[in-house]
């Protein structure tokens, strides 16, 4: 039985991408289920207090309370410029003072008493201290509780779950960031065009497969008391070899993501493509389940299997997990 299909109210136009940037260091009954079209979418030296001995090795890491000696001492390692704290290697002026090596690239001279910042003196003493003592997460103020080791510090934020969210939209083209509760209202407000269907059965159809180049497809569905992201991207991932990479994100946590399965299926002229996954997190992103292709991928050979006049559509279901 097909399934019907209607154009979408706010279709994107298809535009080219720019590449990612780098990172630095009892069933339902049965009912027809909802479809859109979707068009391409663009893209001083400081003296330790004897009190504060809460340290811990690589691996210590914790959460709860701080106590103030433990405050007191993480603050001789605050930045003067950026607040953040300075880390191993550590380097002071001629004075002593300390500043983070990420804003002394920037300055030509010591933030605190104006003095020279060369030659680099490394304070190795502070290094030692460093390495003993456990420094808050950089996201503590959102809430994360959890206190790291210094080598372990930056790992951590990179994934940490209180970050700040960045537009879920492929491409590089928006630079937006904020909260979780104000991702969807990002999104109707800035991707106006980006069409929303209600249902977790629904069709995903996206016009114009055959446009040149790297094109991004997106939709929204809106089930179970969440919101969810299509997404379909044709790329080439290795030269001369063009591919198709369709995924669901979820607009929340990993933690929620792990409640929900999508089946992403292809259907037509007597064949079947079908796959099966946890959604992600908008906080993992698109491009780390493309660079392991852990999404549902064909090459343009299969797409022409299950297009009709260039257009293809992918059945998407999301169901919930048994606890």
């Amino acid at each position: 039985m097909s399934r019907p299909s209607s154009a979408g109210p706010g279709a994107n136009k298809p535009c080219s991408k720019p590449p990612p940037p780098q990172p630095q260091h009892a069933p339902a009954p049965a009912a027809a289920p909802a479809a859109a079209t979707i068009s391409a979418a663009g893209p001083g030296s400081s003296a330790v207090p004897a009190a504060a001995a809460v340290i811990s090795g690589p691996g210590g890491g914790g959460a709860g309370p701080v106590s103030p000696q433990h405050h007191e001492l993480t603050s001789l390692f605050e930045c003067p410029v950026c607040f953040d704290y300075v880390l191993p290697p550590i380097l002071q002026c001629q004075a002593g003072h300390l500043v983070c090596n990420q804003c002394r690239q920037k300055l030509s001279c010591c933030p605190t008493c104006r003095g020279a910042l060369t030659p680099s003196i490394r304070n190795l003493a502070m290094e030692k201290v460093a390495s003993a003592v456990l420094f808050p997460c950089k996201y503590a103020t959102t809430g994360c509780s959890l206190t790291l080791h210094h080598t372990e510090k930056p790992e951590h934020e990179d994934i940490c779950e209180y970050r700040p969210y960045s537009c879920p939209c492929p491409g590089a083209s928006c630079k937006w960031q904020g909260s979780l509760e104000a991702v969807m209202s990002h999104l109707m407000h800035a991707h106006k065009s980006i069409t929303t269907l209600q249902g977790e059965d629904i069709v995903f159809l996206a016009t114009d497969i055959n446009l040149p180049g790297a094109v991004d497809w997106v939709m929204m569905q809106s089930c179970f008391g969440h919101h969810f992201m299509l997404v379909l991207e044709k790329q080439e991932k290795y030269e001369g070899h063009q591919q198709f990479f369709a995924i669901v994100l979820l607009i929340g946590t990993r933690k929620q993501a792990e409640n929900f399965a999508y089946r992403l299926e292809l259907n037509g002229n007597r064949r079947r493509l079908t796959w099966e996954a946890t959604p992600r997190s908008i906080h993992d992103g698109v491009a780390a389940a493309i660079m392991n292709s852990d999404c549902l991928v064909f090459d343009t050979a299969i797409a022409h299997l299950f297009a009709d006049n260039g257009n293809l559509g992918i059945n998407v279901t999301i169901s919930t997990c048994c606890p």
